[in-house]
Order: C-alpha cells, then structure tokens, then sequence
C-alpha cells in the first residue's frame, strides 16, 4: 500500500463551484428547449388567445432566464480571483 492518502471527497467549496458552472453552461440549453414548448401546443379556434398565452409563457420564461443567470452569476466567483486558468497570453 502506498503512503500517499488523499482525501476521497473534494472540498465543499470546489465542488459547489463547479456545480454552478455546471448550472451556467446548462441554462442556455434549458432556456431554448423551453422556449420551443409553445410550438408544442395545440392550436383551437381560439387563436389570439393562444398566441397571447404564448407570447406570456415566452416572456416569463426569458425573465426566469435573467434571474437564473443573474443568481448564477452573483454566486459564480471571478476566475481572476484564483488563479485558476491562465491568461490566453501566458501560455
């Protein structure tokens, strides 16, 4: 057996902050299959209606977005911040 014991979970904070990033990079694709539901919907003969709600479900949904991605983004730390990856001219 070797000596070198490493820890086997990853530190909270790393893992929640690659957690987030996952949320950041999955929020464009759930936003558009979102948005292609109304096209699921069944159109009646009610027509403007229909529109109406849908115009209503694509306007919420695009606010939910922002808030998503504004909620991401505040609890996202800066990359600069760590040091983390290095700048594209340092390689």
């Amino acid at each position: 057996m070797s000596d070198d014991r490493r820890p086997v979970f990853v530190e909270k904070a790393g893992y929640r902050r690659r957690r987030l990033a996952d949320a950041a990079r999955l929020l464009p694709i759930a936003g558009a299959i979102l948005f292609l539901i109304p096209l699921l919907w069944r159109r009646d003969a009610g027509a403007a209606a229909s529109t109406t709600a849908a115009m209503l479900y694509v306007f919420g949904i695009w606010l939910v977005l922002v808030l998503l991605a504004a909620l991401i983004s505040h609890f996202l730390p800066d990359d600069d911040q760590h040091g983390d990856t290095p700048d594209r001219g340092e390689r």
